[in-house]
């Protein structure tokens, strides 16, 4: 508590300032190399409609600013420090998406300005994410410890959301969503979303990793299932068609064909629904 009440009178010393800002490069690098390496996703930035991109972007600010309410890459207290970290986050996923994609030739110098903005944004989310777990995931020492507030449902369920996020960005990109979705019949699909809303009980509450949850006191299985495994599954499935909107995955597509997609890409983001509650 004392470290906590330093932090707020004095802010953090240049050594933890840096420290943290290594963590956020190390983040946005470990949690953004799938996408920095698919060329599916060096493609999307020369072919995603500008808007889209925007707006994807202007979505992504205030899910960090959220998410560092409860683990960023450095301890934070007022709102204006999670505003600004959310910031930090972005600048520093662009940054490493620019050394990175400039080493591997994929962006260079001769190359339209637009077409580099376009291949660096697209790897801007999955980076900033990466980025503002780095405290979560990478924190070294037991004297970096500090309280993080304990989300309440609303809470648990925006997490879920921000792990779908992560997980489902760094695979829809991929040409094979579409390619699983255009072969499995509708009773793969039924079967995969019953296996998809088990695992996300069992993850968190059987299967007894480390941040494992006991069930609420007076809570059946029923209860819980329902109000955390089917809504939270039903968030994950909105993220995954914003996301595939967005990389222009539906355009052109027919009702069951999206639907298809959408069920697909939500197999790995129920995973990444359902981590991010035991990691967060």
């Amino acid at each position: 508590m004392a470290q906590v009440e330093d932090l707020v009178r004095y802010g953090p010393t240049p050594r933890e300032f840096w420290i943290g800002l290594g963590r956020a490069f190390a983040g946005a690098l470990i949690f953004g190399v799938p996408v920095l390496m698919t060329m599916e996703a060096w493609a999307l930035g020369f072919h995603l409609h500008p808007l889209r991109l925007a707006l994807l972007l202007a979505v992504t600010v205030p899910t960090l600013i959220l998410l560092h309410k409860y683990g960023g890459f450095r301890h934070t207290i007022a709102l204006r420090d999670r505003i600004a970290d959310a910031f930090v986050a972005v600048l520093v996923a662009a940054v490493a998406a620019i050394v990175v994609l400039y080493i591997f030739g994929i962006v260079h110098a001769d190359m339209p300005f637009r077409e580099v903005i376009g291949k660096v944004a697209v790897q801007v989310v999955p980076g900033s994410l990466g980025a503002s777990l780095a405290r979560a995931q990478l924190g070294a020492s037991p004297l970096e410890e500090d309280d993080i507030p304990e989300p309440g449902y609303a809470g648990e369920l925006f997490l879920m959301v921000v792990g779908a996020l992560f997980l489902s960005v760094n695979i829809a990109p991929t040409e094979e969503v579409v390619l699983i979705a255009y072969k499995m019949t509708a009773w793969h699909e039924i079967a995969l979303v019953v296996m998809t809303l088990a695992l996300m009980h069992g993850f968190v509450y059987e299967f007894e990793f480390r941040g494992s949850h006991n069930p609420e006191p007076g809570a059946g299985f029923v209860s819980i299932f329902f109000r955390y495994a089917v809504v939270g599954y039903v968030l994950v499935m909105l993220v995954n068609l914003y996301i595939l909107w967005s990389f222009g995955r539906t355009d052109g597509a027919g009702f069951s064909e999206t639907l298809s997609a959408v069920v697909v890409l939500s197999f790995p983001g129920a995973l990444g629904a359902a981590i991010a509650r035991l990691i967060l």
